[in-house]
C-alpha cells in the first residue's frame, strides 16, 4: 500500500473560481446539433424541436456557457445563412468536416435553446472567410437594442429584445494549416485587433477571446501566442488554449496527462507575463481553455458528403474518465489564470452525452467527473501541500496522487483526489486550519476493468460509487483511495 499526506491550509488561496470554468462547446459537426440537441419529431422533442431528454442532462451538468457555432466549422460559416425563415435558408457544403449544412439551426435557435438549458452563450465570429465587418454585424444583430437594419431584423425574426451575448471568440485555431483561410500570427493578430475594435464599438460591454495556439505541439508555439497578445493587448480580454489527449498505448503515461496540461498553462502564463513586461502594461492576460477533452483523433475515419453524419463519436471508458478528471482538476488548480474553460464538446461529438436518433440519451463515463467538478468546484481554490510517491512518465516526474482543494462559499471543503497508481493509497489529511470538521461524502470512480464503457444497452455500467465517510468530528483524518481511482471527498466545517 502506498502512503501520502495532504495539508490543506485555509489561507493558501490560489483564486476564486470563475463560473465560466464550467462551460462547454457545441459545433455544427456530426450529430452535435442535428439529432443531438435538435431533433424535430423525436418523441421527447418540444415545440421548438429541442430534445428535452438532452436538456435535462445538460442542466444536470451545471454548464455555465456554451461556445457556438464552432470550431473548424466557424472558419467557413456565414452566420447570416442561419437566420430568417427556415424554408429560405441555403444548404451549403461545410468544407471543414466534409458535410452538408442544412442551416435549419442558427443563432436564433441556439439562443432559445440556451435559455431552456439554463446556459449562457459564448458566441464565435468567423476570421477565416469572414471579415471584421461581418463580426461587428453579428454583434449588432444579437445585442443592439433596435432601430438599425440588423437589430430590427432580429426583432423581425422573433427576438425583439437583445440577446445580450457578453462573451465572444474571434476566430478558431487560426494558427492551424488545416483551418479554412489559415493566417500567420501577424496577419491574424492584425485582423483580430480590428475585429475586436469594431465589435466593442458596437457593444462596449462585451469581452473577447483571441486565438492562441491550437496545441503546444504546434511548431509556432509559443511565438504565435506572443505575437497575437502583442497585437491585441489593448483590445482583447482572453487568449484561447486548446488541448486534447488520447491513449498512445501506455496507460500510466495517459493517466499522467495532467502533467502536460499543467506545463502548457505555465508556459503560456510566462509568455503572457513577458508581453505584459514588454508593453509596460498593468493587465495580466487571462486565458480561455475553450477546447479540452480526451479525443481519439487517430480513430477518425473519412466519409462522403453527408448531412449530420455520425463522426467523432468516441465511446469513453473508465480510464478515459480518470484522465479527464485530472485535466479538469488542472484547470481548477490554475483558476488564477484560467477564467473560462469549455469541455469540447457537449453532445455526441467527443461528448459526455450520447444520443440515439429517435432513441434515448445516455451519460458517458466523462459525464460524472465534469458534473461533480462543476457542482462542487465553485469557490476558492486552495494550494494543497502534498507529500506523495512519484514516478517517471513520458511527461517527467509525476505524482501518484494529484489533488485539488476547494473551499466552498458555504464553508465546505471539497477535495478531488486522483490516484493514478496501481496500488491502494492511504492518505493522511490535515485540515486543522479550518477548525473541526465532519466528512459528509466520499464518492469514487474506479473498477477492475479500466476499459469498461457505458453503452445504450448498458448505460450505467460505469458510475461513481459511495464509500462510507470517516466518522466523527475531527481536524485530521485518514482515507483509503482505491488503485487507479478518482475521488471526491466532502467536508463540512463545524461552527
Amino acid at each position: 500500500m502506498k502512503e501520502a499526506k495532504l495539508h490543506i491550509e485555509k489561507d493558501f488561496e490560489i483564486s476564486h473560481t470563475d463560473d465560466r470554468l464550467f462551460s462547454s462547446f457545441l459545433e455544427h459537426l456530426g450529430r452535435a446539433i442535428y439529432t443531438g440537441i435538435y431533433e424535430p419529431g423525436h418523441p421527447e422533442a418540444d415545440e421548438d424541436g429541442f430534445r428535452t431528454d438532452v436538456l435535462k442532462l445538460v442542466r444536470e451538468l451545471h454548464v455555465d456557457h456554451v461556445r457556438y457555432p464552432g470550431g473548424n466549422f466557424l472558419s467557413g460559416y456565414d452566420w447570416k445563412d442561419g437566420i430568417g425563415p427556415k424554408k429560405d435558408r441555403p444548404r451549403r457544403l461545410d468544407l471543414a468536416w466534409k458535410t452538408i449544412e442544412s442551416n435549419q439551426f442558427g443563432i436564433d435557435e441556439f439562443y432559445d435553446w440556451s435559455r431552456k438549458a439554463g446556459t449562457k452563450i459564448m458566441a464565435s465570429v468567423n476570421m477565416g472567410t469572414g471579415t471584421p465587418k461581418d463580426a461587428g454585424e453579428m454583434v449588432e444583430y444579437c445585442n443592439f437594442p433596435g432601430g438599425t437594419y440588423w437589430s430590427d431584423l432580429r426583432a423581425k425574426n422573433g427576438h425583439k429584445d437583445p440577446m445580450n451575448i457578453h462573451l465572444w471568440c474571434i476566430g478558431n485555431e487560426m494558427d492551424g494549416p488545416w483551418q479554412i483561410c489559415h493566417l500567420d500570427a501577424d496577419d491574424y493578430g492584425k485582423k483580430a485587433r480590428e475585429a475586436a475594435k469594431i465589435m466593442k464599438w458596437v457593444d462596449p460591454s462585451i469581452e473577447v477571446v483571441v486565438c492562441g495556439s491550437s496545441s503546444r505541439e504546434m511548431p509556432t508555439f509559443p511565438e504565435w501566442d506572443r505575437k497575437v497578445m502583442e497585437y491585441t493587448y489593448e483590445h482583447a480580454d482572453y487568449l484561447s488554449m486548446h488541448r486534447y489527449y488520447e491513449n498512445q498505448g501506455n496507460d500510466l503515461d495517459f493517466l499522467a496527462s495532467f502533467v502536460d496540461m499543467d506545463s502548457f498553462i505555465r508556459t503560456l502564463a510566462a509568455t503572457a507575463d513577458y508581453v505584459k513586461a514588454e508593453k509596460r502594461g498593468k493587465k495580466d492576460f487571462k486565458f480561455s481553455f475553450d477546447e479540452w477533452n480526451v479525443w481519439y483523433q487517430s480513430k477518425d475515419e473519412p466519409h462522403d458528403w453527408m448531412e449530420a453524419p455520425s463522426i467523432l463519436e468516441d465511446n469513453y471508458s473508465l480510464l478515459d474518465a480518470l484522465v479527464f478528471s485530472g485535466l479538469g482538476m488542472t484547470l481548477l488548480n490554475h483558476a488564477d489564470r484560467i477564467k473560462i474553460a469549455c469541455l469540447a464538446q457537449l453532445v455526441n461529438v467527443i461528448a459526455p452525452i450520447s444520443t440515439q436518433k429517435g432513441g434515448i440519451a445516455i451519460r458517458q463515463t466523462i459525464f460524472y467527473p465534469f458534473r461533480y467538478l462543476s457542482q462542487y468546484g465553485r469557490g476558492t481554490v486552495l494550494q494543497p501541500v502534498v507529500k506523495t510517491p512519484k514516478i517517471e512518465t513520458k511527461h517527467g516526474e509525476t505524482p501518484l496522487l494529484y489533488t485539488t482543494a476547494v473551499h466552498g462559499d458555504d464553508d465546505t471543503v471539497t477535495l478531488f483526489c486522483l490516484n493514478i497508481g496501481d496500488e491502494e493509497m492511504k492518505v493522511d489529511i490535515d485540515l486543522a486550519s479550518f477548525g473541526s470538521l465532519t466528512m459528509t461524502e466520499h464518492l469514487c470512480m474506479d473498477g477492475d476493468d479500466l476499459n469498461a464503457k457505458n453503452t445504450f444497452d448498458n448505460p450505467n455500467r460505469v458510475v461513481p460509487r459511495e464509500i462510507a465517510p470517516v466518522a466523527g468530528t475531527f481536524k485530521t483524518c485518514s482515507v483509503l483511495l482505491p488503485k487507479q481511482s478518482w475521488n471526491m471527498l466532502r467536508f463540512k466545517v463545524e461552527k
